[in-house]
């Protein structure tokens, strides 16, 4: 009998072990190896410089599982200047210096220096990372990355196979002409882009759909499968039911996406799970991502266009255009029909009914029902010292030499503007006219807020600088998801919170404010570090349009050496190693 008792004390020890060591180990660790450095590459067909990883563009899409640890070995092979990764829509908890914001989470690698990213992926769905040191997204460093669901688990819809597409823009001026560009006094507007790219390839100069407009000036893409910019085409099989997953990183454009003939359900946004609601057609805008679901159902013998439209912008860009493939059909049979006609450019009022029905998945998390803090920022337009700039509460965001993280973690003082910036901006500023002074200027100051506290969020549209202008800002906060609580049209006022939906609204981590209208998002600051928030179109942020927002940063634990080497922390670094 003892002996039974001796099995049974020894069997309950070793799976107590085995348990606590699966605790422990939790999912794999999945290990990268990347060189970032330019290369030669054609993406629409005229060759350019663009930024890439281990020779490709766009870069290597890392798949993982919910709760595996990314491991991203990156060596910088630029010549002349830094590089940063940011993982967009991963929350970095517990690993803040791993966001990847040059001067907010940690210094720019250098040239010649190997940087690791190591982070878990926490939650499943479909993110992208990007570069986040001055304009090196619009150069072309990015790519995707995909979480599947943990092992054991299963999502709330089912599919036969899933696709993974990738929405960019494409200027032949090179990224470093762009920001010379836009400081530049008077600014030198970009301009629209040159090209629309899916996965990294468009067509320039040419179109795959010519063939079906009679009057076009634009002549029938030749392309042969091996070419860099030849479209990937996504092969289906009859009456089986896929998942796309797509995800905009576009530099400027916001995008209308649809698939000939076909409908799509939309399920998930931001790694976040949606009621499901049928489309014939979605908007996406610039740090976005999606899952949809569609049925080859049509006929077998066709094959249909893939297109992607500019939205919010009076469009000088072609359609960007790729095949969904019927098997076995030759996936050089183009589609009986031309592609799809997206809504027009302006027509806001056919956005707004689609943002409108994106709601929260039953079961989702409920945001709280009352808010510790709210903060109201306005965006204008305005001019400091004669250059053209964006700001927030009549502030323009410049980030200090000294990573924030750091500096507010060591407590160094003179790292950056210690002036906390304005909560609020005036209550008789007239959101539809432009602003009566333009006069703006520069700030490094950081809002600070209170550990685990809820904070609202209003982000507020204006008139630009010329009248009856202003523009689309799809805004993206690092280290959280926020709930989107509601938008409305003018100035927002106490009485709109009435209109808020806390019943379901959706977790997200990024949205858009409207022209001369207004969103308002809800977050707890529940994760310790400093992050960014910021609109996503590359230019805006380029010129001043973002806040930097910091919580918690004394629980903060060991932040590596490498991620603080420059501005003060560095010499901190260097005086602690000398003594």
């Amino acid at each position: 009998m003892k002996d039974i008792y001796k099995v049974i004390v020894y069997f309950c020890i070793l799976s107590s072990i085995l348990v606590n060591k699966s605790l422990v180990l939790g999912g794999k660790v999945r290990h990268f190896k990347w060189e970032v450095g330019y290369i030669h590459w054609s993406p629409d067909g005229l060759e350019g410089v663009v930024l890439g990883i281990n020779g490709q563009f766009p870069g290597p899409t890392i798949r993982a599982r919910a709760g595996d640890t990314v491991h991203v070995e990156l060596t910088n092979h630029l010549h002349t200047e830094g590089v940063v990764i940011h993982w967009h829509g991963i929350r970095q908890i517990g690993t803040p210096w791993a966001d990847g914001t040059a001067a907010i989470s940690q210094c720019a690698i250098n040239p010649g220096e190997t940087f690791v990213y190591r982070f878990e992926v926490d939650k499943a769905g479909t993110y992208f990372y990007h570069g986040h040191y001055g304009m090196q997204r619009s150069a072309g460093l990015y790519g995707s990355l995909i979480v599947d669901v943990a092992e054991g688990e299963k999502e709330p819809f089912l599919y036969d196979g899933d696709f993974n597409i990738l929405l960019s823009d494409w200027w032949h001026s090179s990224s470093h002409e762009q920001e010379v560009d836009l400081s530049s006094k008077p600014m030198r507007w970009i301009g629209e882009p040159q090209t629309l790219l899916i996965n990294g390839r468009g067509q320039y100069n040419c179109s795959l759909a010519a063939a079906y407009f009679s009057n076009s000036s634009v002549s029938q893409c030749n392309i042969r499968g091996g070419e860099q910019y030849a479209p990937q085409i996504l092969h289906v099989h009859p009456n089986k039911t896929y998942r796309l997953r797509i995800a905009s990183t576009t530099a400027l454009a916001s995008l209308n996406l649809a698939i000939g003939n076909h409908k799509m359900v939309v399920v998930e946004a931001d790694g976040n799970y949606l009621q499901p609601f049928s489309v014939e057609n979605m908007d996406i805008y610039s740090g976005e991502s999606y899952s949809v679901l569609f049925t080859a159902d049509q006929n077998p013998s066709n094959n249909y266009w893939i297109s992607i439209s500019v939205r919010g912008r009076e469009p000088r860009t072609p359609q960007g255009l790729t095949i969904l493939k019927y098997h076995p059909n030759s996936a050089s049979k183009l589609p009986k029909s031309p592609p799809p006609v997206a809504p027009r450019w302006d027509d806001y009022n056919y956005s707004k009914s689609f943002t409108n029905k994106i709601l929260a998945l039953t079961g989702s998390p409920k945001p709280p029902t009352t808010y510790n803090r709210r903060i109201m920022l306005l965006n204008t337009q305005n001019l400091i010292d004669g250059y053209t700039k964006w700001a927030i509460n009549n502030v323009s965001l410049i980030l200090p030499a000294t990573p924030y993280l750091g500096s507010i973690k060591f407590g160094l003082s003179n790292a950056f503007d210690l002036k906390t910036p304005p909560d609020h901006f005036s209550h008789d500023y007239d959101v539809m006219r432009p602003a009566p002074n333009q006069n703006s200027s520069y700030g490094s100051g950081v809002y600070m807020l209170s550990f685990n506290t809820t904070i609202d969020v209003i982000l507020q549209n204006a008139n630009a600088l010329r009248e009856n202008v202003s523009e689309i800002h799809p805004w993206h906060l690092h280290g959280h998801d926020f709930w989107v609580l509601g938008y409305g049209e003018g100035k927002f006022s106490k009485k709109d919170e009435e209109k808020f939906n806390l019943k379901n609204p959706p977790l997200r981590n990024t949205a858009v404010i409207f022209p001369f209208g207004w969103t308002a998002l809800r977050f707890v600051a529940d994760n310790p570090g400093v992050w960014a928030f910021h609109c996503h179109i590359e230019p805006h942020l380029h010129m001043g349009m973002g806040v930097i927002f910091a919580e918690g940063v004394g629980r903060v634990k060991k932040i590596p050496t490498e991620a603080l080497g420059c501005g003060l922390t560095g010499k901190m670094l260097m005086n602690n190693v000398h003594k």
